[in-house]
């Protein structure tokens, strides 16, 4: 027989919120960051999409991670350690330093062997990539674009041409030396193994790397490892941080066309971010965050009293095998997917109170999207999407959303659907945070690949 998984402990940083309640209350007052792009971006490239929304900056230091960890780690692998902290404190599980000159961490009353570790991300370590890139190609001195502008100062005709590349020379950031542990900052892997390393954690530690399905695929993993009776206790979750001096990712996918732009509306700059509605162009890009989720053996947590949130009754996931960039118009997979959702969890489509939808604010996405709601659950639940609020935080975005679902259940009401004005189909969308009934919750996810996921959270009975 099964186990049941309760969730007992979640943890949260976002563009609203640098910790799970801040990010909750932003998330209630329907609070956005949206920021022009950086100005020195724009001398790399033109771009047809002009807003991000931009993290707020990591700690230098802190207990947990010191500054000199910080010069090993990618800030990914630091902002899913931070996370896990946090939730594992929510959770009511002590930890304590057991190795000082390591700075490592032991968890109190939890057999470490049945604990588990399971982060999403979806392009782990880039920004580090990305740093000692430049300082690969830029390091000789004098750099590059210095050289460059000596050549062109000989002639009085490409004056103009010298300040330009004065100016991206002084703009371009290159690290005092290559950083010798590259490789393991680059790593997808680093963002869970480094969160097992730093709680002494001795069960399984893998990273899903499913693009923007990441973070829903790892807690649905972490889910189903529980409910197998494999480990007691999980630290699931996903994180991104897209940590890019030049726009590199960012032109990925303006691009590709898939970011909001401003168009002929006279939006203001919070009122691009716009999914399911008749006016949306695209979705915001995020630099990124985390969401991480305790989840627990439901008679292990309630051995130690601890606080439970809600259960996780259901996982499932399917592909596509359409278009590595495209979601299969028709929705056959998402479709096929929520039906066995609904009966792995016992659940009928008319008991699903409210669905966190994947709502990225792409024309087709959406269009697909709304009509596989329809088409399984009917007109009657609420639905919303976090992106309204976030953007698209990558690997991060399905366990915001999970934890948005999780907050939901536990007090009775949900956020809004930002910027909503012309729907593009007839359900049921979070207009107001009032109060709602919410026992059952879907959180689901997609991605590019075709990677399609999701979560089926309940209250307890």
């Amino acid at each position: 027989m099964s186990r049941r998984v309760a969730i007992t402990g979640l943890g949260a940083f976002s563009a609203i919120g640098t910790n799970v309640e801040e990010f909750w209350r932003g998330c209630l007052e329907a609070r956005s960051a949206v920021a022009d792009i950086p100005a020195k971006w724009n001398d790399f490239h033109h771009y047809n999409s002009r807003v991000w929304s931009p993290l707020p900056a990591l700690a230098k230091s802190s207990d947990l991670v010191n500054d000199i960890e910080r010069t090993k780690l990618d800030a990914a692998a630091v902002l899913a350690m931070e996370t896990a902290a946090e939730a594992l404190r929510n959770a009511g599980v002590p930890f304590s330093r057991v190795d000082t000159k390591h700075n490592i961490f032991a968890l109190a009353n939890t057999d470490a062997g049945r604990a588990g570790v399971f982060v999403g991300t979806g392009v782990g370590g880039i920004g580090s990539l990305l740093s000692n890139a430049a300082y690969h190609m830029l390091s000789p001195q004098p750099p590059r674009l210095q050289q460059i502008a000596k050549t062109l100062a000989s002639s009085e005709q490409h004056q103009e041409s010298l300040r330009t590349a004065e100016r991206i020379a002084a703009d371009i950031r290159i690290p005092f030396r290559a950083n010798p542990f590259v490789v393991s900052m680059i790593m997808p892997n680093a963002v869970s193994a480094n969160v097992a390393i730093k709680f002494g954690i001795h069960g399984p530690a893998q990273t899903n790397c499913s693009a923007c399905s990441s973070g829903t695929v790892a807690i649905g993993t972490a889910f189903r490892a529980v409910q197998s009776g494999a480990i007691d206790t999980a630290i699931a979750g996903g994180v991104e941080h897209l940590n890019d001096d030049y726009g590199i990712l960012f032109r990925g996918f303006d691009m590709a066309r898939t970011l909001v732009v401003r168009g002929q509306q006279p939006f203001r700059n919070d009122q691009l971010n716009r999914p399911f509605d008749r006016d949306r162009s695209g979705f915001l890009f995020s630099q990124g965050g985390c969401g991480v989720m305790v989840l627990e053996e439901l008679e292990h947590a309630r051995a130690r009293k601890a606080r439970i949130l809600c259960e996780v009754a259901a996982y499932s996931e399917t592909c596509d095998g359409f278009n590595i960039m495209m979601i299969e118009p028709k929705g056959r997979q998402i479709t096929r997917m929520l039906a066995r959702l609904l009966d792995s969890a016992g659940c009928a489509a008319a008991d699903v109170d409210y669905v966190n939808a994947h709502g990225t604010g792409t024309h087709l996405n959406d269009a697909a999207e709304t009509e596989v709601i329809e088409r399984v659950f009917g007109k009657t639940p609420l639905v919303n999407s976090t992106k309204s609020l976030l953007g698209h935080t990558i690997g991060a975005s399905g366990a915001l959303g999970a934890i948005v679902a999780a907050l939901s259940i536990r007090d009775g009401t949900t956020h809004v659907c930002k910027n909503l004005d012309n729907p593009i189909r007839d359900l049921n969308f979070v207009r107001s945070a009032g109060s709602h009934r919410i026992r059952t919750a879907v959180a689901q996810s997609f991605a590019f690949g075709g990677h399609n996921a999701a979560l089926l959270l309940k209250a307890m009975a």
